[in-house]
């Protein structure tokens, strides 16, 4: 079994449609190997899939690699994905399977409080990161690159609790699919809405907003 490192946190259909668009996902991964598998969801939310078959270990290093592994343990200096669990005036707090606190001066994300780091990049709940082990933790370098990417574009909003599908349906739905260039995946069901030039996110989010159950925040470049 591969714990991987995203979480199903939803309840009633829409946990049925998201783990329905999980299965799609994990079979589009390891669907053309000699496997048989089954997806489902650990105690704490982490989606789990089951892997039998000749070429299990090759589809379990598929999955690790699309989306990253909890395990057990932590080896100074190695890089790990934990979800964002929480934030206060000391730092974050990741969920790898484990709590792990990154603290305000290990964020390497520029001045502010990490309230104010988490808006001006949009880290939305559950969203995962990469981060690397040491006392303390810090963010992992590749992952400070990507997020300091993202206020380099045209802008996005980023949201949770929702599908890839379900956002890009919503987004179609108020009017706004030529404001976008695409909905990018970063978890199961926390996605990033990449605007197009001249598209601005909060007016996006203002406008999609009461469509969508869930936590929006922008990225202003």
């Amino acid at each position: 079994m591969v714990v991987l490192a995203t979480k199903c946190y939803v309840e009633g259909d829409a946990r049925d449609r998201a783990l329905d668009g999980m299965r799609s996902l994990v079979d589009n991964d390891i669907g053309g190997l000699d496997v048989d598998w089954e997806v489902g969801v650990r105690h704490d939310d982490f989606v789990s899939v089951t892997v039998t078959g000749d070429d299990a270990v090759v589809a379990r290093n598929l999955l690790r690699e699309e989306w990253g592994e909890i395990g057990t343990g932590f080896e100074d200096g190695e890089t790990y994905v934990g979800t964002l669990e929480s934030w206060d005036e000391n730092g974050f707090v990741l969920d790898a399977g484990e709590r792990v606190r990154i603290p305000a001066d290990e964020l390497g994300l520029g001045p502010g409080t990490p309230s104010q780091i988490r808006d001006r990049f949009g880290l939305v709940q559950h969203l995962p990161l990469q981060f690397t082990a040491g006392d303390p933790a810090r963010l992992a370098d590749a992952e400070r690159d990507r997020l300091f990417e993202w206020t380099r574009g045209n802008g996005r909003l980023n949201v949770n609790s929702a599908t890839r599908g379900e956002v890009r349906a919503t987004i179609n739905r108020a009017g706004h699919a030529r404001d976008i260039v695409t909905v990018e995946r970063l978890g199961l069901l926390e996605q990033s809405v990449i605007c197009a030039e001249g598209t601005d996110p909060p007016g996006l989010l203002a406008s999609v907003g009461e469509y969508l159950p869930a936590e929006l925040k922008c990225v202003v470049p």
